[in-house]
């Protein structure tokens, strides 16, 4: 089994540090930080955490072809990989459509433009020319192949994972989503000659998790109410909800300026897209992604309403459960 945690990039710089460190004593193979639009920049985050462990793998998860070109995305994976010493993974996905319409960006054939990208920055690293780029496209000093995990939720995004990625981030939403997404990645690595075993599955959950099961709630509220209204339909329909569910929590959000509303606003069945409680609560749903062959877990924000608090109850609670000592 291997573990990661993942989190967003919308804490104070100073706690990064912290929460990488805590996850590398709690036992955990990764830890991964977002790249969202407006809020702190992931390269200064992923250098501090790596900076401030020894063991621990620390990925960006994930940087988008359409607000960093491919050939700056080579270049911070070259230099970070060469900072860490081989311990940073590069995750890397289209990014989603209605954040990218905030800057005037469309998003283009996402589908082959990240295929693009994957392959561009692949031969960077390599030192091998990119089609359609002039000859003075080289890194000027060395570097390795950094493994590219995809974030991937469309069914041809998860084919494309299985066909060129190292790893795949799929946020499940709900968990047992698990049992619709690892076909298609199957597919995909069927497609090129290769098999499941060769990547690396994380089954990302949201998770909030701490003793008291009102605190951990209302965290997990406000982060659906931040990014409901940009949940796929195919997500929504699982849980019997459409985007016009979402449009009274984002007036309370956007017009209001009103999160407290917001929360409230956040109903029962959207709280089944993600864990909330205690370990012993959290742990039947994530016994039962195991048993649909999930070999690693990754719980992501809002981890809770202490994240470091929240690691270490993971790490002691949960991990051991599954054989990490």
């Amino acid at each position: 089994m291997r573990f990661s945690v993942r989190l967003n990039n919308d804490l104070p710089l100073r706690e990064y540090a912290r929460l990488a460190r805590a996850a590398e004593a709690a036992g955990f193979d990764q830890i991964w930080v977002s790249h969202d639009l407006f809020l702190r920049s992931a390269p200064v985050l992923l250098a501090t955490m790596l900076q401030a462990t020894e063991r621990i793998a620390v990925g960006s998860g994930v940087l988008n072809p359409y607000t960093l070109h491919p050939a700056e995305i080579a270049m911070l994976a070259a230099t970070l990989d060469e900072l860490s010493g081989g311990r940073f993974l590069l995750g890397l996905a289209a990014g989603a459509a209605n954040f990218l319409e905030w800057i005037g960006v469309r998003q283009e054939r996402p589908l082959g433009t990240t295929r693009q990208a994957i392959r561009a920055i692949r031969a960077v690293l390599a030192g091998e020319p990119v089609p359609g780029w002039g000859p003075e496209a080289y890194l000027r000093f060395p570097a390795c192949l950094v493994p590219i995990y995809l974030g991937a939720m469309s069914p041809g995004m998860l084919r494309l994972a299985g066909e060129l990625a190292d790893g795949v981030l799929p946020l499940l939403f709900p968990p047992e989503h698990f049992a619709t997404v690892a076909p298609l990645i199957a597919e995909g690595a069927a497609r090129a000659g290769r098999s499941l075993d060769e990547i690396d599955l994380a089954a990302c959950v949201w998770c909030s998790i701490a003793d008291d099961r009102d605190e951990a709630e209302a965290v997990l509220r406000d982060k659906i109410a931040y990014y409901g209204s940009a949940f796929s339909p195919l997500i929504l329909e699982r849980f019997g909800l459409t985007r016009a569910d979402f449009e009274a929590i984002d007036r309370a959000l956007q017009v209001e300026r009103d999160p407290a509303r917001a929360r409230r606003l956040v109903t029962e069945s959207m709280l089944q897209i993600g864990l909330v409680g205690t370990p012993e609560a959290i742990l039947p749903r994530l016994e039962r992604l195991v048993e649909m062959g999930a070999r690693h877990l990754s719980f992501g924000p809002p981890l809770g309403p202490d994240p470091v608090a929240a690691i270490e109850l993971l790490g002691r609670a949960v991990l051991p459960h599954f054989g990490r000592r």
